[in-house]
């Protein structure tokens, strides 16, 4: 009975060390694995921001294109705090371009704008303040001065929720389909925006108002003559702040804009600009660590862009378009006319690399245009060209001119007279052939 007993404990021992030892394994393949995933996960990660770039979100593009270089999170919305403010200065430019807005014109502030929480950017208005377009423009461009902001605003939409209504429409115009908008000057952080809508209205301003650069670019400016300061711009990246012993070291050649921004909620932001050489680019930060941590993210980005591409020109301008050598056209003392692209068709490739573009559509005038006299230069169509990102897939596409290469004059009625006879009679023998065939 003893022995039995002593052999029945052991078993139970052994059976308990077992199941220990296996508990032992599982857990370790566990932590194994789960460290494998992390590994992976930041392999991935790296991959994927090969730059290292420290924000939530990021972009670099070329503006006339709207080629994407890099990208990190672009999809993603995010509040932009004070980039918020990119919409407003669009619009009240685009107020100044349909004529219902002057620069001269001279705004009285409104209550709401008179009333911004203290502890934001402004240029303290007063209710009843008299200021003009352009003054207000400057202050919310260089100081970011939410007050000078929502004054324009309710100028323009009549109050602050009709301006609001006008920038989510002009977002879906534009094709932004990640913004909303909830206020004029970025305070609220129910605003939010991806990098690549936020790039894509930056690309937006700087093709159809390059004029928002000459104040984007002003470094310092006095609002008011009694007041003791000057507003200093918040983007420290102004190639003009090379000298300024306190932001030299983010000083970066080139750049002219665009706008800064910061909330807790955001962390802080930066939509810039630069160009050098000819060559622009627009990038988009959002939420990096600190106010000087969004201006060097920036910076990898633009040394990054001008390290590695080139503009290359895939087509010349008066190329001959295989698919499309001539042109049919009436009433000229010729019957066609030969045609060639207007300008060039251009795309930013890595350094070195060879690039080509397909032809992917070809569009003529109707024949009723295409009728002599017809002038050197003269638009008979459209080509459209695509060219493939071999590194990111995306597709581009570029439309130029067809044109003229030549002048066509008008056919007199004696040529005329002989050109129709003939294509009666070939009509007519077409016809009794056909009746034999």
């Amino acid at each position: 009975m003893k022995v039995s007993f002593k052999l029945g404990r052991l078993r139970s021992m052994v059976a308990a060390l077992l199941a220990v030892w296996m508990v032992m394994l599982a857990l370790g393949s566990t932590a194994a694995f789960a460290e494998g995933e992390a590994k992976d996960a930041t392999a991935s990660a790296g991959a994927s921001n090969p730059l290292g770039i420290d924000a939530k979100a990021a972009i670099l593009i070329e503006p006339t294109t709207g080629q994407v270089l890099y990208e990190v999170n672009a999809d993603q919305p995010m509040p932009p705090a004070s980039m918020t403010k990119m919409m407003t200065e669009y619009i009240v430019l685009e107020e100044i371009k349909a004529g219902r807005l002057a620069w001269d014109t001279v705004v009285s502030t409104s209550e709401e704008a008179a009333t911004v929480p203290p502890d934001g950017s402004q240029v303290y208005l007063a209710v009843g303040e008299k200021h003009t377009v352009k003054e207000l423009y400057i202050a919310m461009a260089v100081g970011s001065a939410s007050d000078a902001t929502i004054a324009l605003a309710v100028q323009v939409g009549g109050s602050v929720q009709g301006f609001v209504d006008k920038m989510n429409e002009t977002a879906q115009n534009l094709g932004m389909t990640s913004a909303h908008y909830t206020g004029p000057a970025g305070l609220e952080d129910t605003t939010v925006i991806s990098a690549r809508d936020q790039a894509k209205l930056a690309a937006t301003i700087v093709n159809e108002h390059p004029e928002f650069l000459e104040y984007a670019s002003i470094p310092r400016y006095k609002f008011r003559e009694r007041d003791k300061g000057e507003l200093i711009n918040y983007n420290y990246m102004l190639a003009s702040n090379k000298d300024v012993t306190a932001l030299k070291s983010y000083a970066y050649p080139g750049v002219d804009g665009m706008k800064t921004g910061y909330l807790s909620a955001a962390g802080y932001c930066f939509t810039g600009t630069v160009q050098v050489n000819g060559l622009r680019y627009v990038s988009v930060v959002m939420n990096t660590k600190s106010k000087g941590a969004r201006f060097h993210e920036t910076a990898k980005l633009y040394d990054y862009a001008y390290a590695s591409f080139e503009k290359k020109t895939i087509v010349a301008p008066k190329t001959v378009v295989e698919s499309v050598p001539t042109v049919k056209i009436t009433k000229g003392k010729k019957k066609s006319v030969g045609v060639i692209t207007a300008n060039d068709v251009s795309f930013l490739v890595k350094k070195g690399a060879e690039a080509k573009a397909d032809v992917v559509k070809t569009e003529l005038l109707p024949d009723s245009e295409l009728k002599a006299p017809i002038k050197q230069g003269q638009k008979l169509g459209t080509v459209t060209y695509e060219y493939k990102n071999p590194d990111s897939g995306q597709k581009l596409t570029k439309t130029v001119d067809l044109i003229a290469a030549e002048d066509v004059k008008k056919a007199g009625w004696f040529t005329m007279l002989f050109r129709n006879i003939g294509s009666f009679f070939s009509s007519l023998f077409s016809g009794i052939a056909g009746l034999f065939g």
